[in-house]
């Protein structure tokens, strides 16, 4: 059976973009799984892309294969690349998205990540047409690459070797003995703030004192262990599944009620 594929795209499910790309891999892949992680993503943003596969690929087996299309530069001179982080395959542009998603961490030096082995997608004989669209390398391009990996067609059969892929960087948060500021990473759909604070790094400055948070147009007292330790309405700070610092609100949007956006700063202090 082939392996599976997840896919992600920018392309809203208003257009047929994201169906004309899974035709492509029905096609070449006949009986491969393949997993939609999102659709969704603000168009051409390569962060956000980053963000939302780097919180699904983790939980995929081993040998899945990574279809990412979110491709501002495309018709560009970027690369169309394929890649091994590991035990997982990556397909997509050569714009960042990988080692960001990839990378074991999003605080520090390692916060991006460089695949074991790439290449460019350079070979006209695995694209679905030798003359592809200048717009639509995710039909033309990249779902053929992916469904070859699937097949188990080996990577270096899809083109030239590739030293390194462009590294991008998540912004990194900045701490001392008095307190962190971070940045607002991600706005998931129930109006969450997903922010570049990690659980161990507010562990390590705070020592144990108490930590006030201020977001947006908010004061918020301690970092609560679950939503059900505020009354319904209230806004607070928490870790996420990614055991990141989040501010929500109980039954609410945090984004609606504290006026978040992406970007916006969040400053801790430890009393």
């Amino acid at each position: 059976m082939p392996a599976p594929i997840t896919l992600l795209t920018d392309f809203g499910s208003q257009d047929g973009y994201v169906a004309a790309m899974k035709g492509v891999l029905l096609t070449r892949a006949p009986g491969a799984p393949v997993v939609d992680v999102s659709h969704e993503v603000a168009p051409q943003d390569v962060m956000e892309a980053a963000f939302v596969l780097r919180q699904a690929w983790p939980h995929f087996p081993a040998g899945t294969v990574h279809l990412a299309v979110v491709d501002p530069g495309v018709g560009t001179a970027r690369h169309a690349v394929a890649a091994r982080f590991g035990d997982h395959l990556a397909v997509g542009p050569d714009n960042g998205l990988f080692p960001l998603a990839f990378a074991p961490t999003i605080v520090g030096d390692v916060a991006s990540a460089q695949p074991d082995e790439a290449v460019v997608l350079d070979r006209a004989d695995v694209w679905r047409t030798p003359t592809p669209s200048q717009t639509f390398h995710g039909r033309d391009v990249f779902a053929p690459a992916a469904a070859a990996l699937a097949q188990g067609t080996p990577l270096a059969a899809l083109g030239r070797p590739l030293d390194a892929l462009r590294p991008l960087h998540w912004l990194q948060p900045q701490a001392d003995a008095h307190g962190i500021q971070g940045w607002v990473l991600h706005l998931d759909r129930f109006g969450n703030a997903l922010t570049n604070v990690p659980r161990a790094l507010v562990e390590a400055h705070a020592e144990g004192r108490s930590v006030k948070g201020y977001v947006g147009s908010a004061i918020l007292h301690g970092i609560q262990p679950t939503y059900g330790a505020v009354a319904d309405g209230d806004p607070l700070l928490l870790y996420g599944s990614d055991d990141l610092l989040e501010v929500g609100v109980r039954g609410g949007s945090a984004a609606a009620m504290l006026s978040l956006r992406k970007g916006m700063r969040i400053h801790l202090v430890f009393s």
